[in-house]
């Protein structure tokens, strides 16, 4: 059985499923959603003081923002010590 290179590469062509390359998730988002969840952790706050606002609301929100602060100490913390891993190797 005798298979031409032309031959294989249209096979192969035709049979290969096209791929779309994905939309880049710029480093801003992240950025963006956090400021998002302590401005609204503040506003919460702020309402609970000015309007008496729901308690629960209020105890949510503080929640969200405590999760999202540890989240990106946890974050810094990596990437401080990735940076200090890079110093120690040796050149």
């Amino acid at each position: 059985m005798d298979i031409s290179a032309q031959l294989a590469v249209q096979s192969y062509a035709a049979a290969k499923t096209p791929t779309q390359p994905k939309p880049e998730q710029s480093f801003q988002d992240p950025i963006q959603e956090f400021a998002k969840v302590l401005e609204h952790g503040e506003a919460m706050a702020k309402q609970a003081v000015t309007t008496g606002a729901d308690p629960h609301a209020l105890v949510q929100a503080l929640a969200q923002s405590e999760l999202a602060v540890q989240t990106v100490v946890s974050v810094r913390d990596k990437v401080v010590e990735a940076y200090q891993e890079i110093l120690r190797m040796p050149v």
